[in-house]
């Protein structure tokens, strides 16, 4: 067995980003995944504008731009009888773009080999080393076949929302919601999104449109949890109907030419206790919820600059373990509080309720509203401050009395 510093379980956008930067910073790193790239894996693709400022700080906007990703300046989140369309406040971050799976992961997990990690695709963990309570490393098995142990100061589970890492170390749930909605999602071409993100809310169904590499747009139907069984039976019959709830998006569909099949799952809402003696996670192992806001990568992206930033504290004794870790999980948890409700509401099957839609309304028939809302959507305006009574008085015709 090799020593290692960390291995990270997990090579997509939580791991390869987590393994780049901390061989980066000189340390030796095993990443493994049980995938080979490219390969495809279910996402809403979209990398708000923070996503991409972790990009440009890791020298990769650039890359991902050159894909052929369009950019995306523009939200649209359709009520039916109104919708909020906005163009969300960036700085200089840059517009938020949407690259397929296939193209994205892929370029991470070469930028994590070329920043030294060494990467074994096609590695499946089947149980973690644990020596007096503490994590010490994995065993597992080749693409070959061929069984392999190794040993690290670190195991990271970045292995998404059923991680292994996790059950394997029993890694408690907490501020946890049921499912609230199933996402399915296929890939169209000749589906026009005038190139916008967009949103619609429908008779307990929700769609979403988004323009990716190659001309294609990835297109969502989302419908209640408590019809997931029911709805998986004739799924590709359902997923069509779903957009049979608005006539414009029905002749949408009946002008494209869908060239996947849909694929999707429940979405479980909650964060996980993140880290132990020897092990700790990121993305959507630790943190999860609805993909209606679209934030998984970006949050993805933020998790492995704090978790590194905590490891890097830890392995050279500037803090304890326990604080360092415990201080990266609590200052998630915080930052994610908000957008983590909103998140909730709008994933809700039910309607809005009438002050909500009222507000909403309020919202769309003001563009630096609109602009703002879609900001806080994108994770460039935090949702307290948007929310703030005094803020919203801000805007002609929204001032509470």
């Amino acid at each position: 067995m090799t020593d290692y510093d960390a291995i990270v379980v997990g090579a997509r956008i939580a791991g390869s980003p987590t393994a780049m930067l901390l061989a980066r910073k000189g340390y030796r790193v095993l990443l493994v995944d049980r995938a080979t790239f490219p390969s495809d894996t279910i996402s809403s693709h979209l990398i708000h504008a923070p996503g991409m400022a972790a990009l440009q700080r890791w020298g990769l906007s650039e890359q991902v731009i050159e894909t052929g990703c369009p950019p995306i300046p523009t939200y649209r989140l359709d009520f039916g009888v109104f919708a909020i369309v906005g163009q969300p406040r960036v700085g200089g971050y840059g517009r938020a773009c949407a690259p397929r799976r296939t193209v994205l992961d892929k370029l991470l997990v070469d930028a994590a080999a070329a920043s030294g990690a060494e990467v074994r695709e096609g590695f499946t963990v089947e149980s973690l080393i644990v020596e007096d309570g503490t994590v010490r490393g994995i065993r597992g098995r080749t693409a070959g076949g061929t069984p392999s142990a190794e040993r690290a100061r670190v195991v990271v589970g970045a292995d998404g929302v059923n991680s292994f890492v996790a059950r394997a170390v029993g890694a408690a749930r907490y501020r946890e919601l049921p499912a609230l909605e199933a996402l399915y999602l296929a890939y169209w071409q000749d589906f026009p999104t005038s190139g916008e993100f967009q949103l619609y809310a429908r008779e307990r169904r929700g769609i979403g449109a988004i323009p990716t590499n190659d001309g294609l747009t990835v297109v969502i139907a989302t419908w209640a949890a408590d019809e997931f069984d029911a709805n998986r039976r004739d799924l590709l019959g359902n997923y069509l109907r779903a957009f049979e709830t608005d006539p414009e998006l029905a002749d949408r569909v009946a002008a494209a030419r869908r060239v996947s099949r849909p694929v999707g799952m429940l979405m479980d809402n909650f964060s996980r206790q993140s880290f132990g003696a020897g092990w700790a996670l990121a993305g959507d192992a630790g943190y999860h919820k609805d993909a209606v806001t679209a934030q998984g990568i970006s949050d993805a992206f933020r998790d492995a600059e704090a978790l590194v930033a905590a490891l890097d504290e830890a392995f050279d004794g500037r803090r304890t373990w326990t604080d360092s870790l415990s201080a990266y999980q609590a200052v998630r948890d915080e930052t994610t509080a908000a957008m983590f409700e909103l998140t909730c509401q709008l994933a809700s099957p039910e309607p809005p309720d009438e002050e909500s839609l009222a507000l909403f309304a309020m919202i769309a028939g003001n563009q630096e509203a609109s602009d703002d809302f879609m900001s806080v959507l994108a994770g460039t305006l935090p949702v307290p401050t948007f929310f703030d009574p005094t803020n919203l008085g801000r805007y002609p015709s929204m001032a509470l009395t």
